[in-house]
């Protein structure tokens, strides 16, 4: 039961980074986007190295132990583009009025943590086009419009958290030590996120605490995603002994794989480009995976 907590323990702290990503929208005297770029680019290299080399293999014994040597491999690779066609319905069935990546400029920013700093004239943006000032986004639209972008860009990253929330819980409950890196991984993955849900939110309504607690709210999906996974696991598929069989555990083990490649390739990867400059991406994705090999060997 220990691992059970240690696991739940390691998914509420992942999910709670998007409230360190409020946090310094509302605290910090400027973005520091070098680090949103590296440490996007570092969370990404974690996931990539550890998916591959680690999780795709463990779902890999698992299901050639249940299924023996000619159909757990091809059961294995239809789990892995599984998690992958899953995340991916989910990308497109839920609606983000605006990408939850997105930049937001230092002239945004800037009120969230100074109340004597001027707001920015939205509205001459929105007439004159979003690129009339860089690094301005369209928030001259009606106050509801805005509440409502703000709110959905909420639910779509809950509901993205409900699937890496239970990455992080079975990688942790198999083994902690792997848990710790993708927590960590997710983690730093979750700090523009929670940027990002705070920005629209503060405009629209004025109101701090709210911006920070819609923020809070979409990580805690982690948590919740995971606590709902495995009740539903245990009542539904576990055996006798109320533990996940083997078989199920090896799907499950490969479609996270298959879910952490999509997000790196999809969302990682691009938002770390957009905050960065030169190779800082790069950086932040060979540091990642170096990292998370050392990690893996010293663990060995």
């Amino acid at each position: 039961m220990n691992g059970v907590w240690i696991a739940f323990g390691l998914t509420v702290f992942a999910g709670m980074a998007t409230g360190i990503g409020s946090a310094i929208a509302f605290t910090a005297e400027r973005t520091n986007y070098r680090f949103l770029s590296i440490s996007t680019g570092f969370s990404a290299g974690v996931m990539l190295y550890v998916s591959f080399v680690e999780i795709f293999y463990k779902g890999f014994a698992a299901l050639e132990t249940a299924y023996g040597e000619q159909w757990g491999p091809w059961i294995n690779t239809a789990a892995f583009f599984g998690g992958m066609l899953l995340i991916g319905v989910i990308d497109n069935l839920i609606p983000s009025a605006e990408n939850p990546h997105e930049i937001h400029g230092e002239n945004e920013t800037a009120p969230l943590h100074d109340p004597s700093a001027v707001v920015p004239d939205f509205d001459a943006v929105a007439r004159a086009g979003k690129g009339a000032v860089p690094g301005s986004h369209d928030h001259g639209l009606h106050h509801l419009k805005l509440l409502r972008m703000g709110l959905f860009t909420a639910l779509a990253i809950g509901i993205h958290n409900f699937p890496e929330g239970l990455a992080t819980f079975l990688a942790a409950l198999h083994d902690p030590s792997l848990g710790v890196a993708i927590a960590v991984a997710i983690a730093l993955h979750n700090i523009p996120e929670g940027i990002s849900v705070s920005v629209p939110i503060f405009y629209a309504t004025g109101n701090r605490k709210k911006a920070f607690a819609y923020s809070l709210l979409s990580g805690l999906a982690e948590p919740v995603g995971a606590g709902v996974a495995y009740v539903a696991l245990r009542l539904f598929l576990g055996g006798e002994s109320g533990g996940i069989p083997l078989q199920v555990m090896g799907v499950l083990f490969t479609g996270v794989a298959g879910i952490m490649v999509y997000i790196s390739l999809d969302e990682l990867l691009p938002t770390s480009r957009a905050y960065g400059k030169g190779h800082d991406s790069l950086f932040g994705l060979m540091g990642g995976m170096m990292v998370m090999a050392l990690s893996l060997l010293l663990m060995k």
